[in-house]
């Protein structure tokens, strides 16, 4: 079978997709993310439960002497230069707890969630916190896009940290 020689696109066509500006990734825009970041991203950590061990994970597995020269760094309000990786890292997280402040009444129900088994097809019975601190972005955004749809109004299959559903007999008219 013959191939057909390959054509010029047309003019008409519009252009491709938008190409990312790498400016973004500046180190003067870097240095002044690296410091709030990190101070948000032990907030949570420590909220969260988090270990030193999952923390280094869900950092993307810095240096253990790097993860708290950074720390001391970010406390103490001094210039902090974060790895592109480790912002885009800590950027989910954040965006995984706005979810869970979204969806739950209170950060104890959020934290149960996290740490329950889920049977939502992304976890496959493992609770959301083996993902968030699996190591990869992919674990990380994975739970954010789930949190995000639901937050959605996508369906969130229902776990045992979730409250049971109400009842004809739960409705009261006053």
């Amino acid at each position: 079978m013959r191939r057909q020689p390959a054509t010029a696109i047309p003019a008409a066509i519009a252009p491709g997709p938008f190409v990312l500006d790498a400016s973004r990734f500046a180190l003067a825009k870097r240095q002044k993310l690296g410091g709030p970041g990190l101070r948000a991203f032990l907030g949570i950590a420590g909220l969260w439960g988090l270990t030193e061990v999952q923390r280094l994970l869900v950092l993307g597995l810095p240096p253990r002497s790097t993860y708290y020269a950074w720390g001391k760094a970010a406390q103490a309000g001094a210039a902090l230069t974060l790895p592109v990786d480790t912002l885009l890292r800590i950027s989910a997280v954040l965006g995984i707890h706005k979810a869970l402040r979204i969806l739950f009444a209170t950060d104890a129900e959020a934290v149960a969630w996290l740490r329950g088994p889920h049977a939502a097809l992304p976890f496959a019975g493992q609770p959301p916190l083996a993902l968030v601190a699996g190591g990869t972005q992919d674990g990380l955004m994975a739970v954010r896009r789930f949190l995000d749809a639901a937050r959605g109004g996508l369906y969130m299959p229902p776990t045992e940290a979730d409250p049971p559903p109400l009842t004809d007999a739960d409705i009261v008219f006053a």
